[in-house]
């Protein structure tokens, strides 16, 4: 939960459905903040215990939005503010008579005048906030038409905010930054036509190619003449329909004149009157030239990775061909387990070729690697092999080196353990912490030698284990036999996060 929804639970008694009208109203509502030129404050009823009456009636602020368009009326944060007193009066005619209520004479906070106004926030017909529109007017000045536009269209989008119109159950805000209201502009009439353009929606015009006068002038006929793809054209026209019937269409991108151009319709319709609607734009071009470039790049990332597999695979069945062909038994075993190394490593990149994250869910390497490893060295029908826990995800940088750890690990507790086709298990068991990791290769064979140290060990396997776990992963390594005598348990653990810069060159 965030902290509006967490403060929400916490001090009233809204409902889920109620909470959730005000997530998506504070997610639109710098919208309304710049378009007139003030600060939003979210006002809730509270009751504030007192000693005289027992509990004295009050306002809590639980979010603030300051305007990017002008300046703010508060240097400091709001939220957490309760008021009382004479400054309540306007908010509680708001949410008990359900009317937006603004001041005559402006309230000064020191040496700045405000001017504040109230506005009722209405979901299924029940007010259930109010919104504080405080502007400062210390700056004050004979507005031009931009601001005269922007002041209207607020008070309509005010006027939808206290209807419960917006924003509506059925709003599509797009995740991350969309078109704003300082990227451009334009307010249409209920038939489409161009009333207003702002002059940076006219420059994002002028990038598409559409230049002159755009005023009086249906926004989907000046689309259609200059977009390199028709449809765009029509699908625009489609969303400006729909958000002038009341609607939340979809953003539309346009792409003509070498530029894209990001619009996004809303309606504008106070008190169930259509007054058409609003079109933001947004110029994209070098964004969406940014997303191509990565898409590239990844795709190129996932080709190499998946060549890398192919010639991993290529080499591990060239060493099974020779080991095929060689009659001295320890050179065909030290070719078999070549073998496996490659393949285990041919597994990651796979799993890479598939991803366009820097990281892998490392559970669906390990679970491929176990059968796989039973399948080769021929002990799934005596030996069960086995995950418990989970790995999550790994970084890719570290994942490789661990696939290699863990397959030495496996594949040295099958061939050691279960001597004479002794049969038992192999559990690979994962623990995840913060910042750590802790795997546990663990079998109830015939335990380690009396003699057996990891320093001395002449095993190849066990040395590159110890080689990958300190250099590459910078973890630790250690062999214990288990309580009970029978078994033994291999632990590595290693720190879990992104490699800081120089280090492992």
């Amino acid at each position: 939960m965030s902290a509006l929804t967490d403060t929400l639970a916490a001090r009233t008694t809204l409902t889920d459905a109620q909470v959730d009208h005000i997530a998506r109203l504070v997610g639109e509502w710098q919208l309304l903040s710049d378009l007139a030129f003030a600060d939003l404050l979210l006002w809730v009823p509270v009751a504030i215990p007192s000693a005289e009456a027992g509990s004295v009636p009050a306002f809590l602020c639980v979010a603030q939005c300051r305007p990017t368009t002008g300046p703010t009326a508060y240097q400091h944060d709001q939220v957490g503010v309760v008021v009382r007193g004479e400054r309540l009066a306007p908010l509680r005619v708001a949410y008990s008579e359900g009317r937006i209520f603004r001041e005559v004479d402006p309230d000064w906070d020191g040496d700045l005048p405000i001017r504040r106004e109230a506005i009722p926030v209405r979901h299924e017909g029940q007010v259930i906030a109010v919104i504080g529109r405080d502007a400062n007017l210390a700056s004050v000045r004979t507005p031009s038409q931009l601001e005269l536009v922007y002041l209207q269209s607020a008070a309509d989008l005010a006027g939808m905010a206290a209807d419960g119109t917006f924003p509506a159950p059925d709003s599509r805000l797009e995740e991350g930054s969309g078109p704003r209201v300082g990227d451009g502009l334009v307010r249409l009439e209920p038939d489409g036509t161009i009333i207003y353009a702002s002059p940076n929606a006219l420059s994002a015009f002028s990038r598409l190619g559409i230049n002159g006068n755009v005023l009086s002038e249906p926004i989907d006929a000046l689309a259609s003449t200059v977009v390199d793809d028709p449809f765009d054209a029509s699908d625009l026209a489609g969303a400006v329909a729909e958000a002038i019937d009341g609607g939340h269409p979809a953003s539309v991108e346009l792409e003509g004149g070498g530029a894209i151009i990001l619009f996004r319709a809303l309606p504008l319709r106070p008190r169930g009157e259509t007054l058409g609607a609003l079109l933001l734009m947004q110029d994209v071009t070098e964004l969406r030239r940014r997303d191509r470039q990565i898409m590239s790049k990844d795709a190129t990332i996932r080709e190499i990775h998946h060549r890398v597999k192919n010639n991993l695979q290529t080499v591990a069945a060239l060493l099974r061909l020779q080991a095929r062909r060689v009659s001295v038994p320890g050179a065909r075993s030290a070719l078999e387990e070549s073998v496996r190394r490659v393949q285990s490593i041919a597994l990651v990149h796979e799993t890479l070729s598939v991803s366009i994250d820097e990281s892998v869910n490392f559970d669906e390497i390990v679970d491929r690697l176990l059968v796989m490893l039973s399948d080769v060295m021929g002990s799934e029908s005596r030996i069960v092999v086995q995950r418990q826990g989970s790995f999550g995800e790994i970084p890719a940088e570290f994942a490789t080196a661990l696939v290699l750890v863990l397959t030495e690990l496996v594949q040295n507790a099958i061939e050691h353990a279960f001597p004479d086709d002794r049969a038992g298990t192999v559990s690979v068991l994962a623990v995840r912490k913060r910042g750590e990791l802790r795997v546990t290769i663990v079998d109830d064979g015939i335990g380690l030698p009396q003699d057996f140290t990891t320093e001395r060990t002449d095993r190849l396997g066990l040395q590159i284990v110890r080689t990958l776990v300190s250099s590459e992963l910078s973890g630790t390594v250690e062999f214990r036999p288990q309580p009970d005598a029978t078994g033994t348990a291999a632990v590595v653990v290693m720190p879990v996060g992104r490699r800081p810069r120089g280090v492992g060159g």
